[in-house]
């Protein structure tokens, strides 16, 4: 039996080049060949399409110019290593550090109002523009300049960190939502800019916000201006909010100048149905207590008969 085996296996029995593989193990490798390259295929495939999702997301909701942050990218499922894949396509570039925006040839990414569009209807963060801001941008402080540098006020439940790494942080004036026991997107409203519809607190909740700033950051002569032409204000809104506010400063000074410029819609409001606190509160230097409010306001903010018998 040994002898038969070396003679097969001998070079001088076996002839090399007229050895072929039998059909059978032909067909098996083929089988193996094609099911590694369908695995392989299986498993990338469906990566592919998940890539194509996420990139299709991003060129239709992030337009060119916009502003998107890693936090929403991954919410969307597109990773730290994918969002660099797509710097080095050219469908994404850096602003600061967390913040990318979609490339645009004359996009301004530390103009305020882009950035604010962007938070709002790319990131979803629940970023109002508010206070002056958004008085300013519904015309009732027409007599403000719509300077390029002023503050820009934002009320919100979380703020992301990156604001405050633009080129323009400093302008951005950001408050939590503590002023009012409701959400932050009430009483809210949508106002025209350049880049789109911006989320604005409505003039009757910018006013209140408005009123929260003084005296530090704020002037009376500000407030007591565009209180003048709060005319239109709807009383029922007024109501909701003073019910809501958790300030009782805010809701003194509010009634103080309510009182002041007598408007129609003053006489629908009832101070006594809203908690203004006890005792009185000092709020201004060298100021009088007002004697229905309680609280210390410039003289020019007294009642007439108190102002000349002060004088």
């Amino acid at each position: 039996m040994a002898g038969v085996l070396a003679c097969l296996f001998d070079p001088a029995c076996f002839e090399f080049n007229e050895f072929r593989i039998p059909k059978v193990y032909q067909v098996s490798c083929a089988q193996n060949y094609l099911l590694a390259k369908f695995r392989k295929l299986s498993i990338l495939y469906p990566m592919r399409r998940q890539n194509e999702t996420k990139l299709k997301w991003l060129l239709e909701t992030v337009l060119p110019g916009r502003l998107v942050d890693t936090q929403t990218l991954q919410r969307h499922g597109i990773t730290r290593m994918l969002a660099h894949k797509y710097i080095d396509s050219g469908w994404l570039e850096p602003v600061v550090r967390g913040l990318y925006r979609r490339p645009k040839a004359d996009a301004r990414s530390a103009d305020w109002q882009l950035v604010v569009r962007s938070l709002q209807h790319v990131m979803d963060y629940s970023s109002v523009v508010g206070g002056r801001t958004a008085l300013e941008l519904q015309g009732f402080a027409h007599y403000l300049p719509l300077r390029g540098d002023q503050d820009v006020h934002l009320y919100g439940e979380a703020h992301p960190t990156w604001l405050k790494r633009l080129d323009e942080a400093g302008r951005y004036r950001l408050h939590s939502t503590k002023l009012f026991d409701m959400h932050a997107d009430e009483e809210t409203t949508d106002v025209d800019s350049p880049v789109g519809p911006l989320k604005c607190s409505t003039p009757e909740r910018a006013i209140l916000e408005l009123l929260d700033e003084l005296p530090k950051h704020e002037s009376v002569h500000i407030v007591d201006t565009v209180f003048e032409g709060l005319a239109s204000a709807r009383p029922r809104r007024l109501e909701k909010l003073l019910a809501c506010c958790t300030s009782i400063k805010v809701k003194r000074l509010f009634f103080v100048f309510a009182d002041k410029h007598g408007h129609a819609w003053r006489r629908h409001l009832s101070p006594e149905r809203f908690d203004l606190g006890s005792g009185p509160r000092a709020l201004f230097d060298k100021g009088q207590f007002h004697p229905r409010y309680a609280i210390s306001v410039p003289p020019e903010l007294m009642p007439q008969s108190e102002a000349r018998h002060g004088a």
